[in-house]
């Protein structure tokens, strides 16, 4: 039987953020879990560019903790937020940009089962991995993945075989306090996975 997932290369990450935002949607992610592997579907993604964008960790600064962001694109950035959860980047660009994307939520499609102990204040399956803080605990994302190859063994981002249409939508990113007004957040429209906001209804 073909495999109907193909691993993306080195060169998907290292392009224009903007686009590589948009092009994640879709996509399949992929970590093996001890002896069984966790499977989801993209469905948004929050763009940060270091160059220009306060909200980014890497704007006008280099700190032990931005300095991920400053590696070669592909690179896995994991931070901690709230005192209590974690959050999933993938540097974007050439060495030295500081930017990435933020997988804020995906579709689960393999290892439910695992989610749901993982998670088991979620209410149904859409609230297991509609956010970004949910979908690192459905998966078991924390702070060892930080640094770590999404081209690797342990997590990696697949396209489908078998195209998907949809309608890509965008809006101002979730949470922030500064860099609001770009417009650098993408979810699949009338995705039931995509975080619960009322920026779903304005675009």
């Amino acid at each position: 039987m073909t495999n109907i997932y193909k691993p993306l290369q080195r060169n998907f990450f290292l392009g224009d953020t903007l686009k590589i935002a948009r092009d994640l949607l879709g996509k399949i992610i992929i970590k093996h879990d001890g002896k069984n592997i966790l499977k989801g579907k993209i469905v948004e993604t929050e763009a940060y560019i270091g160059d220009h964008d306060p909200a980014c960790h890497a704007f006008q600064k280099f700190t032990d903790r931005s300095s991920v962001l400053f590696e070669k694109g592909g690179t896995i950035y994991v931070y901690f937020v709230y005192g209590n959860y974690f959050c999933f980047n993938i540097v974007t660009g050439k060495e030295g940009t500081g930017d990435a994307v933020l997988i804020r939520a995906v579709e689960p499609l393999d290892g439910l089962e695992i989610m749901k102990i993982r998670r088991p204040k979620a209410k149904n399956i859409v609230d297991l991995t509609n956010g970004p803080s949910k979908f690192c605990m459905a998966f078991g994302i924390d702070g060892k993945y930080n640094r770590n190859d999404i081209t690797g063994k342990d997590i990696c981002i697949s396209s489908h075989a078998e195209k998907e249409k949809f309608e890509i939508a965008a809006s101002k990113r979730i949470g922030l306090n500064v860099g609001v007004d770009f417009p650098y957040r993408f979810f699949i429209k009338n995705n039931k996975f995509v975080t619960k906001h009322k920026f779903n209804k304005t675009i």
